[in-house]
């Protein structure tokens, strides 16, 4: 049985519509007009359990709309999802004990309690024992760096100390499907690293679902092996993280070191750097074989490297194009 599967899931929202001025807030009393918002359009998916998805999109795109139907926060227009087995919609307990959502914008610890008096909170609510308990709240404690922030009151931590918090309790109970949306928002560049060490481990260990959301795309290299990327509330691709600038980008970058670079690049393609010794050239696939061969004619070439666009330049010309599925 997979982890979690939709069907056609949509979400569409009827918001209130006016022309601003005196005169159509008083229409809208007596004559109010509405428009339908698609923000997620008839999403399939399947993750399979274990998996750590990468779950990719801009802002608006319906990311975290799609994790809040998952997780039973909102009810779907249409369509249909099961997580472990579950409707959502229906919020079983059975559920509810199995999963865990974690937003980085959104508190779910006590605001002005210590994050140690709501971990023991979790544990009473998930009825583990208090050996176990122990052993967790200690691991966590040690791998996310959370020694003297746990006895702090929640609202005196800053965001990237919050979220550290956050994540300790949310796995407390050992879930079994986990959603992240932003897990690594606020944290400098050190405690990202941690914290996707400390995911990585936890679902080997404990066989743990993870669909991740996340603008760090170093999130999602180091984590993800599949992503799915989601535009205008529909999926435009989902498969191999390897695979998605041979989807999207119809380029590829030479990387070319030589003793005395021509003095202009342009004819070998769109010149992305250049310095004394090394350009890096933006190329179409279908003339990289002719344009390196040139190369190695026209100049002294001492190193030549042809690569694929970077995974955070291919996302950002997808939703910066516009692209329309």
């Amino acid at each position: 049985m997979p982890a979690v599967s939709t069907d056609a899931l949509t979400k569409t929202y009827r918001v209130p519509v006016r022309e601003s001025g005196l005169r159509a807030s008083i229409r809208s009393l007596f004559h109010r007009e509405f428009r339908d918002v698609e923000a997620v359009k008839a999403v399939d998916l399947t993750i399979e359990p274990g998996e750590i998805v990468g779950f990719l999109g801009p802002n608006g795109a319906g990311k975290t709309t799609t994790l809040k139907m998952l997780t039973g926060l909102l009810y779907p227009s249409g369509g249909s999802a099961t997580v472990l087995g579950f409707d959502p919609s229906q919020r079983d307990k059975a559920m509810l004990r199995r999963i865990a959502l974690v937003m980085g914008n959104r508190n779910n610890l006590n605001w002005d309690l210590p994050a140690l008096d709501s971990y023991e909170l979790q544990r009473v609510i998930y009825d583990i024992p208090k050996d176990v308990y122990r052993t967790r709240v200690d691991r966590f404690i040690e791998l996310l760096d959370l020694g003297g922030l746990v006895d702090k009151p929640v609202r005196n931590l800053s965001v990237g100390e919050r979220m550290k918090v956050e994540i300790g309790g949310a796995l407390l109970h050992h879930p079994e499907v986990l959603f992240l949306d932003e897990p690594t928002l606020g944290l400098d560049v050190t405690m990202q690293q941690r914290i996707r060490t400390f995911i990585r481990q936890h679902s080997a260990e404990t066989g743990a679902t993870v669909l991740l959301t996340s603008h760090y795309m170093a999130d999602i290299v180091a984590l993800c092996e599949r992503v799915i990327v989601i535009h205008h509330g529909l999926i435009i691709y989902d498969g191999p993280l390897s695979r998605l600038a041979d989807k999207f980008a119809d380029y590829k970058t030479i990387t070319v070191t030589a003793e005395h670079l021509s003095s202009s690049l342009v004819g070998y393609g769109t010149v992305v750097a250049s310095e004394e010794l090394v350009a890096t050239v933006r190329v179409p696939r279908s003339e990289v074989s002719a344009v390196a061969r040139r190369m190695l004619e026209d100049m002294d070439v001492l190193d030549i490297e042809i690569s694929d666009p970077p995974i955070e330049d291919v996302i950002a010309d997808v939703f910066s194009s516009g692209f329309n599925p």
